[in-house]
Order: structure tokens, then sequence, then C-alpha cells
């Protein structure tokens, strides 16, 4: 139990106009739920899904989330008509409150301590690649198309944190060209440049990414915001740091309740039951 009140409502009860949302279990799916239009994102669906990702902070119940899109294809990025046409009208305030608000899906992604899935399928462009990029993890097919095309419509490559975070995914040398020529990363390039964990047939691409997530969430929680939240601040660390930081962060596993549990199934020789305390 908590030691204080929180107020947000738990996640299975969250109002989302421009996704589904769906919980079973411990297990939170988000849907991009636009299949007429390959699933774009729009100012409202921004604003939405950073909210969700924000309340997860405080959800005890969802332990993990898998992210995906209806109808064959995971997001074609933001809306042309709907975004794109509206920003050339902008000045330079209102364009970076937008780029603002966009990085903060990525910001907020990144702050949930549930583990984030990505199950990828077709067309995954853009703002899409994003959101894709942001995950934990990403199961993919071999027909998916990734696709950073900001430098295609005169932009940099530097949005939403894709300097920063494809770098560490598939290596500096990778990401520039993938930044610079806006080109799309065929399926069987993303899992060999190690952006897809894995290639799923489109038929089991969610089951699979779901099966991955629930066996996640069954872990011991806590440890696991814990790895999410070291993976994240380690990288602008030195060894030393990091080490120092690993030994703070491993203490206080060792005083949770699910590695008492642990212990004790392992002198019964028994699975441990995490209960996430």
């Amino acid at each position: 139990m908590r030691p204080f009140p929180v107020v947000t409502p738990p996640l299975a009860k969250h109002q989302a106009a421009h996704f589904k949302l769906t919980v079973e279990g411990k297990v939170a799916t988000v849907t991009l739920n636009r299949p007429e239009r390959k699933n774009p994102l729009t100012f409202e669906s921004y604003a939405e899904l950073a909210a969700l990702f924000r309340a997860a902070a405080h959800e005890d119940g969802v332990r993990a989330f898998v992210v995906t899109g209806e109808g064959g294809n995971f997001s074609s990025g933001g809306d042309v008509h709907e975004i794109i046409g509206p920003l050339t009208k902008l000045g330079t305030k209102g364009l970076l409150d937008f780029t603002r608000m966009t990085g903060e899906l990525v910001k907020a992604m990144r702050a949930a301590p549930q583990p984030v899935i990505a199950a990828v399928d077709g067309v995954c462009a853009g703002a899409g690649a994003i959101i894709a990029m942001s995950s934990d993890m990403r199961l993919g097919t071999a027909r998916a198309k990734i696709a950073f095309l900001f430098n295609r419509v005169g932009l940099a490559g530097c949005d939403m944190g894709a300097c920063a975070i494809l770098p560490r995914i598939i290596g500096q040398g990778r990401a520039s060209e993938l930044l610079f020529t806006g080109r799309a990363m065929s399926g069987e390039e993303a899992e060999r440049f190690g952006f897809f964990n894995r290639i799923c047939a489109p038929e089991t691409l969610l089951g699979e990414a779901e099966a991955l997530a629930k066996g996640i969430a069954d872990g011991p929680n806590f440890g696991n915001a814990m790895t999410k939240r070291m993976l994240d601040m380690e990288w602008a660390m030195s060894i030393e740091s990091a080490v120092e930081a690993e030994a703070v962060a491993q203490a206080l596993c060792m005083q949770t309740d699910d590695f008492r549990r642990a212990y004790r199934a392992f002198v019964k020789k028994e699975k441990p039951v995490f209960e996430g305390d």
C-alpha cells in the first residue's frame, strides 16, 4: 500500500478519445486507432498519450505496456492535414510550443516506470517511428517500414530526441544514415541493426508482444522500474558513477518483500510469485 493518497484514476478507467486502451491483468495495450489513415497522430492524440504515460507513474496495477497500431500499420506520423498544414501558419512561439509538446510524449514514455513494448507492423514513420524508438523494446514484422523522414519535409533529423536515443539503439553511423536520408528501414534491417528485438509473423505479432509484456509484468515490479531508470541514467555516467549508482539501486531492491519472496521460493524449490512490494 502507498503511504500517501493518489488522486489519479486507475488506467483501466482512463478516458481516451484518440486511441484504444485495454487493460488485461497487469498489461495495458495502447492501440493507435485511425486505420483508414494509417494511424496518424494529431495535436490531441499527442496530448492524450503523454497524459496516459504521465498517469502511469501513479499506477500500481499496470506493470507493462504494449503500444501498437490498428489495421496492419503502426503509425504514419503527424497527420499532414491536421498537424503539418496548420504548423506552416504558426510563428516561432507557436512552433516551439508544438515541438515541446511532442517531446513531452517521449519524456513521459521514458519516465513511466513500466517497461513499454512496441509491436510494429507496416508503416512506422515520423512521429510513429519516434514512439517505437522511445519504447523499451520493439517487436516487428518483416514487412514493417520504419522511417525517420523529417528531412524529407525540409526539417532536421533531431526531432523528439531522435539524435540522442536512436544512436543508443542502432549505433551512431546507422542512425546518422537514417536521419540524414530519411529512407525507410526494412523489418529485416531493423532486426539486424538491433532496432527490433525480434521479427514476428504479422498474425502473431500482438500476441507475442503481449506475452512478453505479461512475462515482465509477472516479475519484480520495483526491480523492473529500477532497471528502466538505471538504463536511462547511466548513459551519461562514468563507469565509476554507474557502478556506485547500481550499488545504491540494488541495495534498495534488497529491501523489498519481492526479494525475500524469491529467496523463500528458491529454498523451497518453487517459482516465486512477485507482488510488486
